[in-house]
């Protein structure tokens, strides 16, 4: 899956906005060449074997609906499976499991670019609720033979609540749990919490309504709205650290599948191809709270001191939260530029903990004191 603050490079010079446009701009054959060229290098055999030393247990990998249940009038290209099977090797080789992520549906559930097709939310409607399902079958029958590193698969990552009614997604969520019952009884079904948060999923999908093997994921981000990015540093530990007992207080598994390392929407295009931030007041609606300066493009060497300090404190806070029930899953392992989402890079500069349970600064959701320097 394509997402331009991932990997901008293949976005600029351009105007596609997505993988959607990025494919239908350049023509199929080019569009194939440019991406096996990407999906061939992006991340290797050695990318798994550095997630396992530094302790990480899963990888979540994301796939667009086209990979597995490709539509004739689509313009994406297909070629991905190949390099999945080899990332599911990758992981055997090194002892990780992986979690299967259906990140981009038909007509999009969310018009964020991250789910293939950027703008309007058609997803629900037509036959693109039935066209998600046969992804999922197909996915579930590809890799039900291989339950010992594929431990999970993501029915559908992020459909947005204000797009869709609740209610569809809800019998979708019963519906692709069957689709992978049909093919394995193994392998446990993720449902995102469609941005309600994990629990209002009390009561569903629990032992008792007959589904079982079921994990709850909620996203955890503090940087998309003003008032978000308006925060201090403080105020974000703090902010972390009250997530914990919500995330106990659910009734089934639940992972916080998606957090991040920055407390700024500073990153370039982050907020979608050519946009700029709220925290910099270049986003449309917003206003200037401090320079994005380095946290735009650069590396993690790169960051000021006082946001590497920041950064530290707030990444143990989270940790120490989201530990509250089933675990985390890191957004992202690795970027081209934009460093607060490098965990890969953070890791190795000493931002990120090793090994992951020990602490510079334990019992930051043990006290109501701020414990970062200055703030």
């Amino acid at each position: 899956m394509l997402e331009p603050w991932i990997t901008p490079s293949l976005f600029e010079g351009g105007s596609a906005v997505d993988e959607y446009t990025f494919t239908r701009n350049l023509g199929k054959a080019a569009a194939q060449n440019r991406l096996n060229a990407h999906w061939s290098s992006w991340v290797t055999q050695a990318d798994f074997t550095e997630m396992a030393k530094f302790g990480l247990n899963h990888v979540r990998i994301p796939v667009g609906y086209w990979a597995l249940a490709p539509l004739p009038e689509d313009p994406y290209v297909q070629g991905q499976l190949p390099f999945l099977d080899q990332a599911i090797q990758w992981a055997r080789a090194a002892g990780l499991k992986v979690m299967l992520d259906l990140h981009g549906a038909p007509l999009s559930q969310n018009g964020f670019d991250n789910s293939g097709q950027y703008g309007n939310i058609g997803w629900g409607k037509g036959d693109s609720l039935k066209q998600t399902i046969n992804a999922i079958r197909a996915l579930a029958e590809r890799y039900a033979s291989q339950s010992d590193v594929v431990t999970s698969i993501q029915l559908l990552n992020e459909p947005a609540n204000w797009g869709v009614d609740v209610g569809t997604i809800k019998q979708f969520y019963y519906d692709g749990w069957g689709t992978v019952r049909d093919s394995s009884y193994d392998i446990a079904v993720v449902m995102h919490d469609a941005f309600l948060g994990p629990q209002y999923w009390n009561g569903f999908a629990n032992t008792d309504s007959g589904l079982n093997n079921v994990i709850l994921d909620t996203h955890i981000y503090q940087i998309f709205s003003p008032a978000e990015v308006a925060q201090k540093p403080c105020t974000h530990v703090q902010t972390a650290c009250a997530y914990g007992p919500k995330l106990a207080s659910t009734d089934k598994w639940t992972i916080v599948g998606e957090f991040t390392g920055a407390q700024t929407d500073c990153a370039k295009w982050l907020n979608g191809f050519g946009k700029g931030a709220r925290y910099d007041g270049t986003f449309p609606g917003s206003s200037w709270n401090g320079d994005c300066q380095t946290k735009y493009q650069g590396t993690v060497d790169g960051l000021l001191q006082v946001d590497k300090t920041n950064l530290e404190y707030y990444m143990e806070a989270q940790l120490d939260a989201f530990e509250a029930h089933t675990g985390w899953v890191f957004w992202s392992w690795k970027t081209e530029s934009a460093p607060e989402w490098h965990f890969q890079n953070l890791t190795r500069a000493g931002l990120i903990p090793q090994p992951l349970d020990s602490r510079k600064h334990p019992g930051q959701c043990q006290t109501s004191a701020c414990m970062i320097p200055g703030n």
